[in-house]
């Protein structure tokens, strides 16, 4: 049910708690945790000010307010696009239409460029780095926040997506170790890149009908849509790369559940040495793929 009519005797506490109840079927185990979001968006309240003001009765605009969030909410989509930002890797970063949600199971492709650089004493220098289909700039972004002395080149073909990226590097002091580069994956790209990272989209064509409504009423199709098989985006992009990666450099990109073999068999067509079997997500799913162009 929506909040009553009697605006006045709804207090921040008890709104909250009425907001978790409504929003169990769509949020499932999150519905406290959504619930606390969206109110607090409403009210412009953080974590502290909702405590400190539990008590306080709201007026009747703060209650529609709440209200117009919830529904969005309830007729499925995420909270990250109601609120318009997104944490990945510890660091908020701004959406947009044109940019996908970064979910936790990407930062696996974060975990394993860095320990392939780290266990080649790499960490420190100063890196070239690509990451093609950029997105919110989610990917490369950790990976500056954590590799001080490295240089990030972002591709995307959408001018929208890299105009979020480029907000969320000047918000996180990173604009000064980023370029921006409109293309098709690596296809602008000159040079050679010490580490080139991708999520591309990898979705079979005839599955996005079956995701969740979140995904696939809400991200966009052209960075979920991998083609027939999913792969499409993994002949053009492996294939770009290998021509593009220094002696030594990295490859590692994000991959669905069943894909890792194929990809594996791509990247090895293409030259490429994979570095050990893919690492998984913590669902247990291989879900980063690695490999090194041998040195010379």
């Amino acid at each position: 049910m929506s909040i009553p009519a009697e605006h006045g005797s709804q207090t921040v506490e008890s709104v909250r708690r009425a907001l978790a109840a409504r929003l169990g079927d769509v949020s499932g185990d999150d519905a406290e945790l959504d619930a606390r979001l969206l109110v607090g968006a409403a009210l412009g309240l953080d974590l502290t000010g909702m405590v400190t003001g539990a008590r306080r009765a709201l007026t009747m605009d703060e209650a529609d307010r709440v209200e117009a969030l919830a529904q969005r909410r309830l007729a499925g989509e995420p909270v990250a696009r109601i609120l318009g930002i997104k944490e990945f890797w510890g660091l908020p970063l701004h959406l947009s239409a044109a940019t996908l949600v970064p979910r936790p199971d990407t930062e696996t492709v974060v975990e394993r460029a860095l320990e392939l650089l780290r266990a080649d004493n790499a960490a420190e220098r100063a890196l070239r780095i690509a990451d093609l289909g950029t997105g919110s700039g989610a990917i490369l972004l950790a990976l500056l926040s954590e590799l001080p002395n490295a240089h990030g080149f972002a591709t995307d073909i959408s001018a929208e997506a890299l105009e979020t990226a480029r907000r969320n590097a000047a918000e996180l002091g990173l604009a000064g170790r980023t370029t921006w580069v409109q293309c098709d994956y690596a296809s602008g790209l000159t040079g050679t890149f010490d580490l080139i990272v991708s999520n591309p989209p990898y979705i079979p064509s005839a599955d996005i009908a079956g995701l969740d409504i979140e995904v696939r009423a809400h991200d966009p199709r052209t960075a979920l849509d991998g083609g027939a098989n999913g792969l499409d985006a993994y002949r053009a992009l492996i294939s770009q790369s290998a021509g593009l990666l220094a002696s030594g450099g990295f490859l590692v990109v994000e991959v669905g559940q069943g894909q890792s073999g194929d990809v594996e068999a791509l990247m090895t067509a293409s030259g490429l040495s994979p570095t050990g079997p893919p690492k998984a997500d913590l669902g247990g799913i291989p879900r980063a793929v690695s490999a090194r162009r041998p040195p010379r």
